[in-house]
Parts: C-alpha cells; structure tokens; sequence
C-alpha cells in the first residue's frame, strides 16, 4: 500500500471516530429521554426532535462515507452494523415528526442555522453498498431481462424516432410553403440589393461637403469605438470581480481539475481493495477456525468434562443430591459456568420448574380475577383506568428499536478499535487475534453441545448407581412440551409449485408486467430546499413543500426501506404510498429512480397495462400469486400502479368500461395483510386526478400519501440552468436565468424538459459560439403550452385536506387535535340526543 492510501485510511479512521463520539453524545441524550417527563409545549418538542433528526443525518452522511471507504474487512462489519441502525433511527424520528406534526413535510431551516449547517448536509444520502454488493446478481438479472426481450423483439431505444408517412395533398402543401419560402428570400435579397445601391448613389452626391462633415464623423466614429472599449472593459472588470467574490467561476472552473480526476482515482482503487481484503478475510476465517477446532477442541472438552463433573460433585456435597442437568433450551451447561453456587443455581433451576407447571391458558377465570383487579379499592390493586389518569399529559418520545443496536456498536467501537494499536497494520488487513477471539467462542459452543449429551447421560448413570445402593428406582424425568399442535396456520397455496422462478420471471416479462427501470438517479431529480419554511409557519402561513422535501420523503420511505433488510423489518413499516400530482412533476421518474438506486424489480399493475391480460377471478389470482412470488423471491421489488385513482372509481366511465380499471380493488387489501416485515416489496401508486376515486378506499390502501406540488421559484431556477447544460447549452449572461424562471410559474419539470429539447437543436448547439442563448427564445414555445392552472392545484389542496393526515392537520390547526373523529353509524341516535 502507498503512503497515500495509508494517509487516506487514517483519515476515514478519524472521520469514522468523530461519527461515533457523536453518535456517543446523542446516545447519552436519547437514553434518559425514553422515560423522561412528558413535554407539554408542542413547539419545544418538536424543535428536540428535529434537532435530533439533522445531527442523526450527519452521522449517517459520515458513516456512509466511511463505509464506502475504508478497506478493513473487520471494521467494516462493525460500521455496516452502526450504519443500519442510524438509518433506522431516522426514520423512526421522521415518522415520530409525522405523527406529532401531522405533516409530511417539515421545514427546519432553523435548525439547520443553529447548528451552522447548509442545506445540502440535510440531503438523505443514498448508500452506494445497496447496489455495489449486489452488482453480480443485478448484472445476471439484468442479463435475463435482455436476453427475454431481445427474443421478443424488443429493442431498447432512448428516444425512438417515428418516420411519419405523408399524404400527397400534405407533401404538396410541404413542397408549396418550401417554394414560396425561396422566392420570398429571393425577393427580399434583390430588394436589399436596390436599396444598398440607392444608399450608395445618394452618399456619393454628398460625399463633397467640406472639413465640418469630416470632422463630425470622425467624432462619430470615436464615440462608437470609445463606447465599443469602455463596455468590454466594464464587463471584464464585473467578471473578475464576480470571480473574486465568489459568486461566479471563472474559466478555469469549467475544466475538470487534475486532483478531483485522482481522488476519483484512488476512491475507486479503495472500492477494488475492499473485494481483496474480504476475501482474505473469509479465507482466513475457515483456516483459523479449523486449526482452533483441531488444536484447541481436545483441551476445551476436557477442560468442560472436568468442570461440569466437579459441579455435580459440588451440588452432592451441599445438598446431598445429584441436580437435574439445564435443558439445551435453558442454555445447557453454559448456566453452570456462570457465577452462582450449586445452591442458588438449583433453586432456579426448580423454581422455573414451577413456573412453567403453573403456568395456564388465558382463560374466563384469568379475565374475571383481572376485572377483580381493576376494582380494587384503597391501598390493594389500582385501576388501570385510574394509572392512565395520573400520567401526566403531554408529548413523549416513542420507544425506539434500534437505540439499543446503536449502543452495543458503540461499545465494541470503544472496548475493540477506539484506542487500538494499528501502526503494524500498514496495509490495514484483518486482525488475526480478532478472529481467533470471535471463532473460539463458536467451536466452543459446537463443543458444549456435544459435551452436554455426554455429561448428561453420565449424570443418568451416577444417579442410577446412587439409587441402586439405596434401593430406589430411578424416576424419568418428563420432558417439556415444546409447543402444542393445534395452533399451526394454513398456509396459502402455491399455485405455481411445478414451476421454476426463471419460467415465472420470463412469463411476467412477455406478459408486459415486469419491466426495465429507466436508468435515472434520485439526484437527477432536481429541486432546491425551501428556505422560509419555518418562517411562513411562524406566520401562521402554510409553506408549499420544495421538491427537495419530497426528494428526501422518496430517500426516507422507499429507498432506505428497501436497500436495507434491518431498516425494513424494524422501523415503522410502510407497504404502499401514493404520489399525487399534476402531470409532469416526476411521479413516475421517482419510481423509476427507486428501482435504480435499491437494484429492485419494477412490475407494472397499471389498470391500461392490465387489460385483456389473465381474464376472469381465476386468472387475476394466478397473476397477483406470480407477481408476488417473485417479486418477494427477487426482492426487492417495487409494484407500481399508474393512474392509482382508477383501481378505486367512484363511477367507472363509459369509455373505460372495457378497461375493467377496479379489477384489484378488492385484491390490494388483502395483499397488503401478507406482506411482512421481512417482505420488502413497496406498492406504489401514481394519480393525477386523485379526486375521481373513493377516498376512503384509495387511503385505506396508501398508508403513505405524497403530495408533489408545482415547482417554485428556486427550483426552477436550478431546472433551468441544469437542462440547459445537459442538453449542450451554455449558461451566460446573455441568458437571463431569474427572469425565465420568474416567468415560468406554473409549468412543470415536464414542460421545461420539452422547451428545452425543442430549442437547443444541433443547428443551435452549433450557433452558441456566436449568438448566446437568451432568455426570450424559451418564453415562445413556453406559451404554446398549457400550465398547472391554479382550479387543478387547489383540487389537489381540497383532496389532501380531506385525507386522514389531512383531517388530523386542520383539526392541530384549530386546536382540536385531540378531538375524536364523529363516526357516521347511529345516525338516528345522534338526531334523538340532539332533540
């Protein structure tokens, strides 16, 4: 290893010490505030878990930045271990937010200027090992998909290009306007050409007027080349000065520069050690472990036998009795071990005896005594009603499940690698003595295991010798019942048993159902943060959500879930969401970049997709069972259902009636009840009309409502400037950026996406040299499109009021957020009590 890759391995060694002294510093805030006091102002507690929220998101920007980087195979598990767990704990805090916000969204912009932060350090980071250890397997499905679809004909194309085929009434039409184009040109030159020659004739008549005309044009033309000069200069003085303050980059920014090229370089050669050193490491893994087996194995059985027969030779002795032997479900003869003498460890050995011979069904009786209980009067048995009334009312923070994981990486951080000796380890490969600690604990289990049969029928055989010298028969002792018969599920039928996944996969591929993501990142979709958040709040203002809010709900409830199997079984558990929009605001761009960014299968439910394929109850069934079949086989996997609206019409229309939009209405429920914790499968739905469909079924289903709304100002400004570069333009200051993004209110990602195209044509492209771009060159096609008007934006407002997290904002609005809901059944004894 070079001295510079050892300097970059100390420095994502500190980088990693400083997230864990942090991660301590949090720690020791958390774990007292779980049993805490309740917090009785809303504002004060929502401020500690947003603070909580940003400085668990740097810890995990550092922690995936060390992962990605650093090459010990050893330290790697442990950060992965850390890694996982932060991520979970925030979305725990984010869904925490949610439920004492009641809104999506939360804008901590001061937050983030108290902890002197800038807005990208909130950003969500995506981390790089949830396709980077899964490369191989993405690679071989990707293969499949291809190799299927190539069979089928199909070609992958960006952008098909159609050949339109003309009529002869419109080709001559085409051939006329051509024609009459070149005549008018033509006209127009031998036009031009008259006039310059009557300007000519004219300038030669007064061409004699004296040294008063020559001296006033020579006047003239210093003004203009005067003029010419100042402005160059004035501008290239505002330049250098633009640059100097750092509001500008000069030429030199544009280039790639030479040291990002090689950090770029030697993050890459780090990612290709990562592989070498892992595999070392699994080698010697079995290697130490065979030798520790063979050398160690003999000594520590021995050692084992001798300890345990000195313990019934103990427990003789103090009782006058041989004890019974612990059940390899208590822990065998690991219970032995522990620091207790013969006396204490028999009485709990008998006393867990009794407990489980005491123990009953939950039965009439055991609810009776418990009524009993609840009734209790003085200083006996408190009512539960009357415990809940004396909780002190206010705001606490919910239970989470992964501080505990959180503390144990900790301290293995601390104990193991805080203050390690590492300067041998230049080359940073596994520690040998690391293994030999962690393997010598599992032989050792391995040997217990068959120690424990041995000793316990030796134990058999010195009691059976004790009770023939008395006299007595040996009593055999009644073994546990492990679990009784009658409580087995059923479990669903496969329908599909005779069936290999390949023939699965390769059926839902030909049948349009499972399809290729588009090769799209979340980054590219482009949005900028919302800076007066919380000060339009504060006004009593609700702020529209930035399209940088709903980037990091994308990161939060669908890629994190997915790309991690602890973050998905442990934290709040999300199986569907809803992206309700306007047309060409990204819904199904954020689809596709969530099956990009967790490497998961994309399949398509839309109801337009689902026509005329598997007709009839029977073969829907057999449809949604291969679907996910293998969607939880090939996890993950993303369902996506387009136009979500129309599963759930509240009157199917005439021209859809062949359609058959609501077949999975009934389905969606009940599929939704058999995806578990260790299922990540992620239903998503898109709609643009949420209106049109059956509210309560549509959010019965979406737990998970997202509302994208229009892009504001400052996002536009940053889509402007980011498709003019990507389609070739250049961005100068010709182009008035602030007034085209001023004048573009209304218009979506969408739009922006087709002006751009249209303008900067290759003839363009090949113009920019010498005619800028400007401003007014986008406002024409702009205009000839129609924009988010403000009647199907407040639709969208009145929809989402309507909803359950909607309902729950208007009511913490008004104050009356801990009111219940008035339910719609009795309605005649609701009218009696009001008469």
């Amino acid at each position: 290893m070079s001295l510079h890759s050892y300097f970059s391995s100390s420095t994502y060694n500190k980088l990693w010490a400083d997230a864990q002294s942090e991660l301590n510093s949090l720690l020791i805030q958390e774990v007292p505030a779980q049993t805490a006091r309740p917090e009785r102002d809303r504002v004060v507690f929502f401020q500690r878990l947003a603070t909580l929220y940003v400085r668990y998101v740097q810890i995990f920007r550092h922690l995936e930045e060390t992962y990605d980087q650093i090459i010990h195979p050893q330290k790697r598990r442990l950060i992965r271990q850390v890694l996982d767990s932060v991520m979970g704990r925030v979305v725990e805090l984010k869904n925490e937010m949610v439920e004492k916000e009641f809104s999506e969204y939360h804008y901590m912009d001061d937050v983030v200027q108290d902890l002197k932060l800038t807005p990208e350090a909130i950003e969500i980071p995506i981390p790089r090992y949830f396709i980077s250890e899964r490369r191989k397997v993405l690679q071989d499905r990707a293969k499949m998909l291809s190799s299927i679809l190539d069979s089928m004909g199909v070609v992958n194309r960006p952008e098909p290009k159609r050949n339109q085929i003309l009529s002869i009434e419109d080709a001559i039409k085409v051939i006329q306007v051509a024609e009459r184009a070149r005549q008018g040109r033509l006209r127009a030159k031998f036009m031009r050409e008259i006039q310059r020659d009557e300007e000519r004739q004219k300038r030669a008549k007064d061409r004699d007027l004296g040294a008063d005309a020559i001296a006033h044009a020579v006047v003239c033309i210093q003004k203009v080349w005067k003029g010419f000069v100042q402005r160059k200069k004035t501008k290239r003085e505002r330049e250098e000065e633009m640059i100097f303050l750092g509001m500008a980059m000069g030429s030199q920014g544009a280039e790639p520069l030479s040291y990002a090229a090689t950090a770029y370089g030697n993050q890459a050669q780090r990612r290709q050690k990562q592989s070498e050193y892992e595999e070392d490491y699994q080698t010697a893994i079995i290697t130490i472990t065979d030798k520790i087996r063979d050398l160690e194995g003999p000594d520590i059985k021995e050692t084992m036998k001798d300890q345990i027969r000195q313990w019934f030779i103990e427990c003789h002795d103090a009782t006058g009795a041989f004890p019974d032997y612990p059940e390899e479900e208590d822990g065998g003869s690991a219970l032995i071990f522990a620091e207790k003498t013969p006396q204490q460890l028999m009485e709990e050995l008998a006393a867990k005896e009794e407990e489980d011979a005491n123990k009953k069904p939950k039965g009439k009786e055991e609810k009776k005594d418990k009524g009993k209980k609840d009734k209790g009067k003085g200083g006996e048995e408190v009512p539960i009603c009357a415990m809940r009334a004396e909780e002190e009312p206010g705001l606490k923070m919910l239970p989470s499940a992964f501080l505990e994981n959180l503390e144990g990486g900790h301290k293995t951080f601390s104990d193991v690698w805080a203050n390690r000796e590492e300067s041998k380890n230049f080359n940073q490969r596994h520690e040998v003595e690391l293994i030999k600690e962690e393997k010598r604990k599992e032989v050792e289990a391995e040997i217990r295991l068959q120690v424990d049969e041995l000793m316990r029928q030796e134990l058999a055989n010195w009691k059976l010798a004790i009770d023939k010298d008395k006299g007595g028969k040996a009593k055999p002792k009644a073994k546990k019942q492990k679990g009784s018969k009658g409580g087995k599920k059923k479990k669903d039928k496969d329908l599909t048993a005779d069936r290999t996944m390949e023939s699965l996969f390769q059926e839902l591929v030909k049948q349009g159902l499972l399809k290729r993501a588009d090769d799209v990142k979340l980054e590219n979709y482009l949005g900028d943060y919302s800076y007066l958040g919380t000060t339009l709040r504060h006004s009593d203002i609700e702020p529209m959500p930035s399209l940088s809010d709903v980037r990091q709900l994308i990161a939060l409830y669908g890629i994190l879930p997915l790309g991690c199997q602890t973050v998905h079984e442990k934290a709040p558990l999300i199986k569907a969401m809803l992206l309700a929009g306007p047309a060409g605001v990204g819904k199904k761009m954020l689809v596709h970049a969530i099956c990009q960014e967790t490497g998961a299968n994309l399949f398509d439910l839309s109801p337009v997709n689902l026509a005329g394929k598997y007709p009839g109850k029977s073969g829907l069934q057999m449809m949604l069972h291969m679907v996910f079949k293998v969607a939880r086989a090939l996890q993950p996997s993303v369902i996506w259902i387009g136009d979500a609206e129309k599963t759930f019409y509240k009157k199917v229309p005439k021209e859809e009636k062949e359609l058959d939009p609501k077949r999975l209405k009934k389905d969606l429920p009940k599929i939704l009840k058999t995806i578990k914790g260790e299922d990540r499968v992620l239903i998503i739905g898109t709609t643009r009309e949420p209106y049109n469909a059956d509210i309560k079924g549509l959010c019965k289903v979406y737990s998970k409502i997202i509302l994208i709304p229009r892009p504001d100002y400052a996002s536009r400004y940053v889509i402007w400037r980011r498709l003019i570069e990507k389609y070739k333009g250049q961005v100068t200051s010709a182009l008035d950026l602030s007034s085209l993004a001023k004048i573009s209110d209304g218009y979506t990602q969408g739009h922006m996406v087709q002006v751009v195209r249209g303008i900067l044509t290759e003839r363009r492209v090949d113009l920019l040299a010498k005619k800028s771009l400007t401003a007014a060159e986008f406002i024409a096609p702009l205009a000839k499109i129609d924009p988010v008007f403000q009647d199907e934006e407040e639709a969208l407002k009145a929809w989402y009021a309507k909803t359950p997290l909607g309902k729950k904002r208007a009511k913490a609005a008004l104050g009356k957020e801990g009111e219940p809901e008035p339910s719609a059944k009795g309605g005649k004894n609701a009218k009696k009590k009001k008469k």
